[in-house]
């Protein structure tokens, strides 16, 4: 089946990015008024984040899959040891990762992932 061109999105929350460079340091907020776009490719996944009007930003990024499965991980484990989510944040972020599951190929037989 062809994949469906990405669709920019409203961003119904904010998210925050900053670079810090030896001799510099980039800071970019992502409000109700920015769009974003995510999808999987066949190497990597990729976020884009954009923010139009007088003060323009926009970023891309890369993540291949095993760095991708890693930070997924990683917040997971942080969940684990107590770290915590509010019951409304908690829902959104449980049904995306469900449906992410569900889209997800299952592993082949006999490599010991589900």
């Amino acid at each position: 089946m062809p994949s469906k061109k990405p669709v920019m999105k409203p961003i119904a929350d904010k998210a925050e990015v900053s670079v810090d460079f030896p001799d510099k340091l980039y800071f970019g907020e992502f409000g109700r008024l920015s769009r974003f776009e995510a999808h999987a490719e066949p190497d990597r996944m990729t976020i884009k984040l954009l923010r139009l009007g007088d003060e323009r930003r926009e970023v891309m990024l890369h993540l291949h899959h095993f760095l991708f499965a890693g930070i997924l991980d990683d917040i997971a484990a942080s969940l684990e040891s107590g770290a915590t989510v509010d019951a409304a944040h908690a829902g959104a972020v449980r049904d995306a990762a469900a449906r992410l599951m569900r889209a997800l190929p299952a592993a082949p037989r006999g490599t010991g992932k589900s």
